[in-house]
C-alpha cells in the first residue's frame, strides 16, 4: 500500500497509470520468503532495481524502436548486475517497465530510478529487516562466515579447518560449477558439514558388506544359454554375474574374463574369428545350446552381509577379484559388492577420519 502511494505521488494521478511498480511484488517474494538467497540481499535489491531502471530509461531515450530498446535494456541490465554483483531477477522487469511503461514513467526520465523505484526498494528492504528480526530470522545474510579464531594467536588455520572443509573449498567448488547457485556460501558449507555428520552417525565404525552391497543384483541361472549371460553382462555394464539355482543359492560366477580366456581371445583377430574359436573350444555340442554351467567358475568366492570391509580388501587386492556375491547363511544371494563400492567406502573412511581428526 505504501509503495502504491509513493508511486502515485511520484508519477501523479491514477487514470490508466499503475499504482504500483509491478516488479516490487517479485522483490517482496525474495525478501520475505527466501531471505538467505544472495539474490535477496540489500545490495542486490537496491542496486539491481535502480541500475535496471537507469539502463531502461537510457535505452528508451536513445533507441527509437521500443522492441529493440526493451530487448537491449533487459540484456544490458542482466550483464551489469552480474558485473556489479547485485543480481536481482525483478531488475529485468524494472528495465522492461522503464522502456514500455506509461507516458508518466517516460516523463520522469532518470528520476524514475530514484523515485519511486529506489525509494520503494529501500522501504522493502527496511520492512524485510524488521520482519525477520521479529520472526527470528537472519537478514541481511552475511556474505561469508568469518574464519574461526586461532586459540594460539598464530597464522595457522583453526583446528576444525586443517583437515575439514574450509570456506575456500566451498568457494572453489562454486566457481567450478557451470551455473549460478542461489545459495549463500556459508549456508552451503554448513549444509555439507551437517550431511557429513549424518552420514557418520548412520555408519558409525567400519562399514560391513551389508552397508556397501548393491541389492538389486543382476544374476543368471546355471542352465541359461551363454548368449543370455553375455547379453546381461553387456546390457548392465558389469564385470561378472552370480550364477544361481532355482532357490537363489549361488552356485558359481561367470565373468567377461571367463568368455575371453576360454575363447583364446586374440586382439589382432576379428570378433567373428574369436567367437568361432570359442565355440570350438566348448566342444562338439551336437546342436545343443551351450549353458552357463559349462563356463562358470565354481564354487564362487562369497562373503556374508556382516563381513567387515577388511575382508573385501583382502579378497579384491590379494585375490584379484572384481565382484563378490553376498550370501546369507544358506547361501542365497543377498547382494553384490564391486570394486567401485570398496573404493567409495575407503574414500568415506578417509573423509571421516579427516573430519574427526580436524575436530579433535
Amino acid at each position: 500500500m505504501i509503495t502504491g502511494f509513493i508511486t502515485r505521488a511520484a508519477l501523479g494521478g491514477t487514470g490508466a497509470l499503475p499504482l504500483l511498480v509491478a516488479p516490487m511484488g517479485a522483490s517482496a517474494v525474495l525478501l520475505f520468503a527466501v531471505p538467505a538467497s544472495p539474490l535477496a540481499q540489500p545490495w542486490s535489491v537496491l542496486g539491481g532495481n535502480m541500475l535496471s531502471a537507469l539502463v531502461g530509461v537510457t535505452c528508451a531515450h536513445w533507441i527509437g524502436d521500443p522492441l529493440l530498446a526493451a530487448a537491449l535494456a533487459v540484456c544490458t541490465a542482466i550483464g551489469l548486475m552480474f558485473a556489479l554483483r547485485c543480481l536481482h531477477p525483478p531488475g529485468g522487469a524494472v528495465a522492461l517497465l522503464s522502456v514500455i511503461g506509461a507516458p508518466a514513467i517516460k516523463a520522469q526520465g532518470y528520476a524514475f530510478a530514484w523515485w519511486p523505484v529506489g525509494f520503494n526498494s529501500l522501504l522493502l528492504v527496511l520492512a524485510a529487516v524488521l520482519y525477520h528480526r521479529l520472526t527470528g530470522h537472519r537478514y541481511p545474510h552475511p556474505a561469508s562466515v568469518p574464519p574461526a579464531a586461532q586459540p594460539h594467536g598464530t597464522r595457522d588455520p583453526a583446528p576444525s579447518e586443517r583437515l575439514g572443509i574450509r570456506g575456500q573449498d566451498v568457494q572453489a567448488a562454486l566457481r567450478q560449477g557451470p551455473d549460478l547457485l542461489d545459495i549463500a556460501e556459508d549456508d552451503l558449507q554448513a549444509l555439507i558439514e551437517q550431511a557429513e555428520q549424518r552420514a557418520l552417525q548412520r555408519h558409525a565404525g567400519v562399514p560391513n558388506c551389508a552397508h556397501l552391497m548393491s541389492r538389486d543384483v543382476v544374476s543368471v541361472a546355471a542352465e541359461a544359454p551363454l548368449a543370455e549371460a553375455w547379453r546381461r553382462l553387456q546390457r548392465h555394464r558389469v564385470q561378472a554375474l552370480p550364477v544361481v539355482d532355482a532357490e537363489r543359492r549361488v552356485v558359481g560366477i561367470i565373468s567377461q574374463s571367463d568368455f575371453f580366456s576360454h575363447a583364446g581371445w586374440q586382439e589382432q583377430e576379428g570378433l567373428a574369428a574369436n567367437w568361432r574359436r570359442f565355440m570350438r573350444r566348448l566342444g562338439d555340442t551336437g546342436g545343443r545350446v551351450p549353458a552357463v554351467a559349462e563356463l562358470m567358475s565354481s564354487p564362487a568366492v562369497t562373503v556374508s552381509p556382516g563381513d567387515p570391509l577388511t575382508t573385501l580388501v583382502e579378497a579384491m587386492s590379494d585375490g584379484g577379484l572384481h565382484q563378490l556375491p553376498v550370501v546369507d547363511e544358506e547361501g542365497r544371494l543377498q547382494g553384490i559388492v564391486a570394486q567401485s563400492d570398496l573404493i567409495a567406502a575407503l574414500h568415506r573412511l578417509v573423509v571421516a577420519q579427516a573430519l574427526q581428526g580436524g575436530r579433535a
